[in-house]
């Protein structure tokens, strides 16, 4: 078994930080844990005092309305403080949520704006979904560890008071007392350390069965399930998980009988020695009916403060440690500046990108991607990147772009090492359609815009109309205020694979950067629809600096120079007529591409 984590940050630092955001964001929510505390403790002092109470008026024979006068009191107070209990508790619940969404927020915000790099690194990853595991929900730690406080502060307040109760009482019977809490409290721990050493493995469980109902349900297996058979194959593996899950609880549910078997053997032993004292002393005259009576019922009472407080304290820094997951994913260091920073040069005068010796390995990885590599984008220059699969095609245009820096060598913006720059501002400089775009349930214009409100409509229907959309918007039940995705909205329409591409292609050129980045811009096109983008390419295009990234070598003649990438270095360079002269690696791809369009061709 791995050693005990130890989180960057104690469960005093995790408590403080959690009351200061919660100062800031709802200043109810810490006042309402000291103020409960006191109504639970009121509460059940009330509890306890209301037998004792009205035995006590009948062994002194007190007159009827006295009699009728305690109960009423006892009944009015409990009701009293049951709805006042209550009532602080609804009104602070939302407050509680308030708090915890607040974290959420934050966390998306980091998750949106971390630098790059982040999103590669595994450990970043596993502590973001920790983190979220921490937010989600009303019992997760970052809410339920207001009422975990709440507890404790009752339990620390009632088990002074109790103290004060039973002072009189021998101080043998108190330590038996506490020494038997501790040994239950101890007991319960066992099982639940042993359930904290084991929650992966029932969360690895949880997942993989999550996992095969997602995929029995996916609309978009549904045509692999049925065509391959693969549905009893699927349920049969779902029934293997539920074996292990079922073998898991039998497991469990052992561990926890041994704690409550435990408790129990010592509750018994604890409540023997209380009846054996108090019965002594009651049989020697020193307690009457209702003293011994008010002291059983508080030595009971004190072992669930002792409890309680010890309880509270383990749940307090289990809790903590998942908060002090929440602050270190926030406090993750950005190995990009997001302020201040060296301004961006003039681009009135265009763009060039300068790769001077740049390397780039992947965390992890036993080789470079890219190697020692010597690059100049020219201001206005249509430069094609080709390559096979694995090339370095992609993480070339990561560095361009400023996702990666390189691990060696530099990246120029005019002249400037990009590092200088904020990266944000850096990014804004880009138009661009990447293999792995994103898809927002939300209207066409929003999608090309990017925006809810102030979107240019004019700009939206030039940019479809550039990206070869419009024709197939016009058809739309609300033309570009149609939903695309029905993940959100019922009325929303499913778009095809090309033209969900095109969809991209429109917001990059709405974003009207200076430099237009296409990857693999035309994967889901047919022919027709891809030859009608090459021949809007230079309208696209002007006054851009633009990098035009394919696998399809007959796409690339439009564009002023051609790189042939090939294990991360330039193998070849030119354009489409001078590397076919050549002969080389780009001449050969290029004859087995275009071999399948030739009439009679033998293969």
């Amino acid at each position: 078994m791995k050693g005990k984590e130890k989180p960057k940050y104690g469960t005093f630092s995790c408590l403080g930080w959690m009351l200061g955001r919660a100062w800031r964001t709802r200043k109810r929510v810490p006042l309402a844990c000291l103020l409960l505390a006191a109504l639970y403790t009121a509460q059940s002092l009330a509890q306890l005092l209301i037998a004792p109470g009205i035995l006590e008026k009948v062994e002194t024979a007190a007159p009827l309305g006295e009699l009728l006068g305690t109960v009423g009191f006892f009944t009015l107070a409990l009701l009293l403080l049951a709805g006042a209990i209550a009532y602080v508790d609804a009104g602070t619940m939302y407050a509680r949520i308030d708090v915890r969404t607040c974290l959420v927020m934050d966390m998306t915000d980091k998750g949106c704006t971390t630098s790059y790099p982040n999103l590669l690194d595994p450990a970043a990853m596993t502590l973001k979904e920790k983190a979220y595991e921490a937010t989600d929900g009303n019992y997760a730690a970052t809410e339920h560890i207001w009422d975990t406080l709440t507890d404790l502060l009752g339990n620390l307040l009632g088990f002074f008071i109790y103290l004060l109760l039973l002072r009189d009482l021998d101080g043998r019977l108190m330590a038996v007392v506490t020494a038997t809490a501790v040994l239950s409290f101890f007991a319960t721990i066992r099982v639940q350390n042993w359930e904290h050493a084991h929650e992966p493995e029932l969360t690895s469980l949880w997942k993989k069965t999550d996992y095969i109902i997602e995929k029995e349900k996916s609309v978009k297996v549904a045509k692999d399930i049925r065509i391959f058979g693969l549905g009893a194959w699927l349920d049969g593996v779902l029934a293997g998980i539920l074996k292990q899950r079922e073998d898991f609880c039998a497991r469990q549910e052992r561990v926890r009988f041994s704690g409550k078997l435990a408790d129990a053997l010592l509750t018994v032993a604890r409540n023997g020695l209380a009846y054996f004292f108090l019965i002594r002393m009651a049989l020697a005259g020193e307690l009457s009916a209702s003293r011994f009576l008010l002291y059983f019922t508080a030595v009971t009472g004190f072992t669930a403060w002792v409890t309680g407080i010890l309880e509270n304290c383990a749940d307090m820094h289990r809790e903590c440690l998942d908060v002090s997951r929440v602050r270190e994913y926030l406090d993750w260091p950005e190995p990009f500046p997001f302020e201040g920073g060296a301004p961006i040069p003039d681009v009135s005068r265009g763009c060039q990108l300068t790769l001077e010796h740049v390397s780039y390995r992947y965390p992890g990885a036993q080789s470079d991607t890219i190697k020692s590599l010597d690059l100049t984008i020219r201001p206005g220059e249509k430069l094609a990147v080709v390559g096979l699969n694995g090339a370095g095609k992609t993480t070339l245009v990561k560095l361009l772009c400023g996702f990666l820096d390189p691990t060696e060598g530099r990246v120029l913006f005019n002249g400037v090492d990009v590092r200088q720059f904020n990266r944000r501002e850096y990014y804004k400089l880009f138009s661009a359609v990447f293999q792995d775009f994103s898809e927002l349930d939300i209207t066409v214009a929003q999608s090309v815009a990017q925006a809810v409100d102030g979107i240019d409509r004019e700009k939206v229907a030039r940019c479809l109309e550039k990206a070869g959309l419009a024709e197939a918007v016009q058809k739309l039940p609300q033309g570009m205020d149609t939903h695309v995705g029905r993940k959100v909205y019922l009325d929303g329409v499913e778009l095809s694979g090309g033209q969900t591409q095109r969809l991209m292609l429109a917001r990059a050129l709405y974003k009207d950067g200076p430099m237009l980045i296409l990857d693999e811009p035309t994967a889901a096109l047919d022919p027709l629809a891809e030859n009608d983008i090459y021949l809007k390419y230079n309208d696209m295009t002007a006054n851009k600096t633009s990098v035009f990234i394919s696998h399809r070598l007959a796409s690339t003649r439009f564009c002023d120079r051609i790189l042939f990438l090939a294990d991360g270095q330039i193998a070849e360079e030119g354009t489409h007529e001078s590397l076919l002269a050549q002969g080389g690696g780009y001449a050969d791809l290029f004859e087995i591409q275009s071999r399948y369009y030739r009439e009679g061709r033998v293969f």
